[in-house]
C-alpha cells in the first residue's frame, strides 16, 4: 500500500504535464554523456519544453484515457519524455537539431496535437518549421506580388512624367 501512495504524486505530476501539453515525444536517451544530457535539457527548457525521465509504468498509468494513451505501446527500455507546452512541434524540432551533435539520441514516438506518430513519423514531423517561421514565409509570399505591382506602377508613373 505504501508503494502505491509513493507513486501517486509522480503519476499526478505526469498527468498535469500531459493535460497542459500540446505534444509529447518519447526519446531513447541511452548512450548520452552527462554533458550531452545537460545540453539537451538546456535547449529543451529554452524552447518551453518540459523534459523528464519517468518509469514506463508511471507513464502508462498517467496516459490512460488521454490523447497520449497511444504512446503506451512504445514504452520499452529507457524512456524520457518531452512535453511541448507552448509550441507543439518544439520538442521534435529541438531534438532533431541536437541529433547532429548528439547522435545517440533517438525518437521512439510522439503525439502532436492529438495525432500519433511512430519513430519514422517523428523524424519527418521534426523537420517541419515552427508556426512562426511558416507564417512569416506565408506573409513574405503574399507581400511579394503586391511589392512587385507597386514597383511596376511606380515605373509606369515615372515614364509618364518623363514623356
Amino acid at each position: 500500500m505504501a508503494k502505491v501512495e509513493q507513486k501517486r504524486p509522480i503519476v499526478e505530476e505526469i498527468m498535469k504535464s500531459a493535460a497542459d501539453a500540446k505534444s509529447a515525444v518519447l526519446i531513447d536517451y541511452r548512450g548520452l554523456t552527462v554533458a550531452q544530457d545537460t545540453e539537451l535539457r538546456k535547449k529543451l527548457r529554452e524552447g518551453g519544453v518540459v523534459y523528464k525521465v519517468y518509469k514506463n509504468t508511471m507513464l502508462k498509468f498517467a496516459f490512460e484515457g488521454t490523447e497520449f494513451e497511444a504512446l503506451s505501446q512504445d514504452l520499452e527500455g529507457p524512456t524520457a519524455i518531452a512535453f511541448g507546452m507552448e509550441d507543439a512541434t518544439a520538442p521534435g524540432r529541438i531534438i532533431n537539431d541536437l541529433l547532429k551533435t548528439i547522435p545517440a539520441l533517438e525518437f521512439k514516438a510522439g503525439v502532436i496535437e492529438g495525432a500519433y506518430y511512430d519513430k519514422d513519423g517523428m523524424y519527418l514531423v521534426a523537420k517541419i518549421p515552427s508556426r512562426e517561421v511558416l507564417l512569416s514565409k506565408l506573409l513574405g509570399s503574399l507581400q511579394s506580388p503586391i511589392t512587385n505591382l507597386a514597383r511596376v506602377l511606380k515605373q509606369i508613373s515615372e515614364k509618364e512624367d518623363v514623356a
